[in-house]
């Protein structure tokens, strides 16, 4: 399972049923769960922890130093779940001891080619990364998220749940859930009512998120009455409650 053109360290700790192709190389330091498979070119450094059933395809480069100017060889990681997805020449690297030393990537994550996860992000689960879509450090991914090829998220971003972010957009501001965002900068245009269907979303919770969406972007109110108008709307709608404290907890301003 594992090529004899393989590079892989001694120190390096490889589960059951791993497989690992020509001319990929592993570091010291890294930890390999069953059934992942790694095909031939890729490159994993530590310290790096990989968990069970994932798939790194060629010439990818994971685990890595940060790429931060103020980086000077700190011991810091990368985890990384369970069944995730790492296309073609994707690159995640490790954190840095000012972010909190650790990039994390949850479960079930799909990085498609070309697309790059910077120092100390926080990657939930079942999020897409279309190809060349491209986070700064410090980013936090929550869940079921679909980014659209060479999105860029600007460092210390915060994405909301169920957001969708177009092809080609741009911000620097926070993106809150069920979101739909475009353009560069990117400005709202809806909620993500075909990602929602597609999750299971009611179509009772589409009108009471729809309602407050309108609400949020469309009335014109200040930013803090939206909110207190929002806080009255989650009796009836439960899932507005994630929204109202994403807002109420959120450093940045909002897309808006």
């Amino acid at each position: 399972m594992i090529h004899e053109q393989a590079i892989v360290d001694s120190s390096a700790s490889i589960g059951d049923d791993v497989t690992i192709g020509a001319f990929s190389i592993i570091g010291p330091d890294v930890t390999i769960g069953d059934g992942t498979w790694i095909g031939p070119h890729a490159t994993i450094n530590g310290p790096t922890t990989i968990g069970k059933n994932n798939k790194i395809f060629q010439y990818a480069s994971v685990g890595d130093a940060p790429q931060d100017i103020r980086y000077d060889n700190e011991p810091t990681e990368l985890i990384i779940g369970d069944d995730n997805v790492i296309r073609e020449s994707v690159t995640i690297n490790r954190g840095t001891p000012h972010g909190g030393g650790v990039t994390r990537i949850g479960n079930k994550n799909f990085l498609m080619a070309y697309s790059h996860v910077a120092h100390d992000c926080q990657v939930g689960n079942e999020n897409i990364f279309a190809n060349g879509t491209s986070l700064g450090g410090h980013v936090v991914v929550e869940d079921c998220i679909v980014f659209g090829g060479f999105a860029l998220i600007h460092q210390f971003v915060h994405v909301g749940s169920y957001a969708f972010c177009a092809m080609g957009c741009g911000t620097n501001k926070n993106i809150p859930p069920y979101m739909m965002i475009a353009g560069n900068p990117a400005t709202p245009h809806g909620i993500n009512k075909i990602g929602l269907q597609r999750r299971g979303f009611s179509d009772d919770s589409l009108k009471g998120i729809r309602a407050a969406y309108k609400k949020l972007y469309l009335s014109k109110l200040k930013l803090n009455d939206a909110i207190t108008e929002l806080e009255t709307m989650t009796e009836s709608c439960q899932e507005i409650i994630p929204l109202v404290e994403f807002i109420k907890n959120s450093e940045r301003s909002i897309v808006r």
